[in-house]
């Protein structure tokens, strides 16, 4: 006697055509199918439903791949995470970045050491350019010597100041009177005021003088051996005072008062630096000795 089956709908017959085994419940009886779909038991008077059943594997399986897609992907050595897209571009920009900044810092010590070599070679031309325009410096001048060398001058050179040669013009125990000259003067010029009968004055030698230096312009003083009471001594020739004075003096003998107009090629020059007087200038000088 051939089995009765229930009527089923479509939906159901399909789940029973399905490979995967399916869960079959009448009522509140369970009634199973097997991977072929076809019953074991024969429901009567009761209405079949069907459910899919799906291994339990199958869910974990679903589970466990969305887990392993919410997490970084891995290289197959188990190491860090493999890097995605984003996080390279983030990665290329900070680098990007870094290296502008390093361009930067680059630019910017490179500037300020081109302009550390321009400050100096501007310092330097500037102390150049003085040094040229000032034919001798300050420690060659007669005022800035005089002080030095009187002060080792014995102390009854001072007291009989001013030192007149014996048989020399009384004159030459007076100071000077100094006005300003006329014209422009383009070389050395030395007049003899009073004509000593001493010997000559040579290179090499040292020779104690008096003198008053004006502006050669105005006349305006700006130095003398008489302001300090004591005579001014040198060597002449050694460059320790202007070259008008180591030129002008040659020759003149001892006891001579002179008068010394020098281009300022020959003294201080047209720009000094104060208290050196620039310009063209006059000296009025005493010639006390020479040895």
């Amino acid at each position: 006697m051939a089995r009765k089956y229930p009527r089923l709908r479509a939906a159901e017959t399909s789940a029973l055509d399905s490979p995967i085994p399916a869960r079959i419940s009448v009522g509140a009886v369970p009634a199973n199918l097997d991977f072929t779909g076809r019953h074991r038991t024969s429901p009567v008077g009761g209405r079949v439903s069907y459910r899919r059943a799906v291994p339990d594997s199958v869910t974990s399986r679903s589970a466990a791949d969305k887990r392993a897609a919410a997490r970084p992907p891995r290289n197959s050595a188990g190491g860090p995470p493999l890097k995605t897209k984003a996080d390279k571009r983030a990665e290329a920009k900070a680098a990007k970045a870094r290296a502008r900044a390093r361009q930067k810092r680059r630019e910017m010590l490179t500037m300020a050491g081109a302009a550390a070599v321009v400050l100096a070679l501007v310092v330097g031309l500037f102390v150049w350019i003085n040094s040229s325009s000032e034919p001798t410096s300050v420690a060659t001048s007669p005022t800035a010597t005089a002080t030095t060398d009187a002060a080792a001058a014995p102390t009854e050179s001072a007291a009989a100041f001013p030192p007149v040669p014996a048989g020399a013009d009384p004159a030459l125990s007076k100071k000077p009177v100094v006005k300003a000259g006329t014209g422009s003067v383009t070389k050395l010029k030395t007049t003899t005021l009073i004509k000593g009968t001493g010997p000559a004055v040579r290179s090499g030698q040292t020779v104690d003088v008096n003198y008053v230096g004006v502006t050669y312009a105005d006349g305006k003083e700006f130095d003398s051996s008489w302001s300090r009471s004591q005579p001014f001594s040198f060597q002449v020739g050694a460059g320790r005072v202007i070259p008008g004075w180591d030129k002008g003096l040659l020759g003149v003998e001892v006891g001579s008062r002179v008068q010394l107009d020098i281009p300022a090629a020959m003294a201080y020059g047209e720009k000094a630096s104060p208290p050196q007087p620039a310009g063209t200038l006059r000296f009025v000088v005493d010639v006390l000795a020479a040895s």
